[in-house]
């Protein structure tokens, strides 16, 4: 069943749909989790599930087929999945940010034919920015856009980390369309690419966790992609595009350290009680109580902050400093719970026997994924400099 709502959305509503994403969780995600990544197997009948709840609509307005939630209901939502397994979160993120770039940016006629196709999950992917020589610096790609009669353009390069890219069927494609321009961004646009001639996913790239979910290199040979696709209808915006969904995707990731962080937390926390040195509950030992402290700290002020980002994005207001903080805090809060979750388990916290391992592993893709968080504190320092002239 879908878990839509109506348009009259309250508190009750989220309620009502938080305890469903728990009801899916416990069904179908929790028992095969440590199976599926054991294996780097991508979850085939969870995301049919997902399909069916209406995730992949999750954040796209009611009057193109999606669910419409707030965002703030959707970082909750990002939160309970990742506190189970992250790399489900992934496949909805991307997808999302693409099309968020579609629902934002593109033309009418674009916007009728993707989004009820995106909320379905009929149509599903992410965004193919990053590249082997250019990871944060993405005015530094080298994917060219070259005009081909009145039709289209004919793409060549390379796109590297690419989510959703084996086992999806399109992607929001940033490309030059003018490389010789200055500012390098005004050469850049962004196009809806569906898989087709042209288009390769070269190799799967194996990674040190996130597993589950499809990662991959793409190469873009004389692929044609027509007129019509490119988003919004003019050439130039691809950047300004992409920096919007970008909010999004940030959100995303904060989220998901809230979900790694109190997932941690909770680990620790049951385990501490349970295990017992020179007498008593490793929980009533000092050391140990100094951590619990200061994971439930950092989980709570991590949740806030990220709440916070998803009402100014929800409002329309300018989120880039609010993402970007709640990115930065959360994923780092997310990395120390699990390092010292890791610590409070002790040598069971090494062992799979135990999802701290796992989670240990997880967590520093928070730290790179959707910006650097070296290059979100410039971002931050920047909009603080900005918003507060002399």
């Amino acid at each position: 069943m879908n878990i839509a709502l109506n348009s009259d959305y309250s508190d009750e509503d989220e309620v009502i749909i938080l305890d469903g994403i728990e009801r899916f969780l416990e069904k179908d995600v929790r028992p095969y989790v440590s199976e599926l990544e054991a294996n780097d197997e991508y979850p085939e009948e969870i995301v049919t599930k997902m399909k069916e709840l209406g995730l992949f609509g999750a954040t796209i307005s009611t009057n193109y087929g999606g669910l419409g939630l707030p965002i703030t209901t959707y970082a909750k939502i990002i939160e309970k999945i990742s506190a189970t397994w992250m790399s489900v979160s992934g496949i909805i993120n991307s997808h999302l940010i693409m099309a968020s770039a579609v629902e934002r940016h593109g033309t009418d006629e674009q916007k009728n034919k993707y989004l009820p196709l995106f909320a379905t999950g009929e149509k599903r992917g992410g965004v193919a920015l990053t590249e082997p020589d250019a990871g944060t610096d993405l005015q530094a790609i080298r994917t060219t856009a070259k005009v081909e009669g009145n039709q289209g353009y004919r793409v060549n390069g390379t796109k590297m980390w690419i989510t959703n890219s084996i086992h999806g069927n399109c992607v929001a494609l940033l490309a030059k369309t003018d490389p010789d321009a200055n500012p390098r961004h005004k050469g850049m646009s962004l196009f809806i690419a569906e898989k087709g001639p042209g288009f390769k996913v070269s190799r799967k790239l194996e990674k040190l966790g996130y597993k589950g979910i499809d990662t991959a290199e793409l190469v873009f040979e004389d692929y044609f992609v027509e007129s019509d696709k490119l988003i919004g209808g003019k050439e130039g915006l691809g950047l300004k595009h992409v920096l919007g969904g970008l909010e999004l995707g940030r959100i995303n990731v904060a989220a998901r350290g809230v979900g790694i962080a109190q997932a941690t937390l909770d680990e620790a926390v049951k385990y501490s009680q349970m295990r017992k040195t020179f007498g008593k509950p490793i929980c009533q030992h000092q050391a140990i109580q100094l951590k619990l402290a200061d994971m439930a700290t950092r989980t709570e002020a991590a949740r806030l902050m990220t709440e916070k980002a998803a009402k100014a994005f929800q409002m329309g207001e300018r989120a880039d400093m609010e993402a970007g903080m709640a990115k930065l805090f959360a994923t780092e809060a997310a990395m120390d719970n699990a390092l010292d979750a890791m610590r409070v388990h002790g040598g069971y916290g090494y062992s799979k026997e135990f999802p701290i391992e796992r989670m240990y592993r997880d967590a520093p893709l928070l730290l790179i994924g959707e910006g650097t968080n070296e290059i979100l504190r410039t971002v931050i320092c920047r909009q603080l400099i900005e918003r507060n002239p002399i």
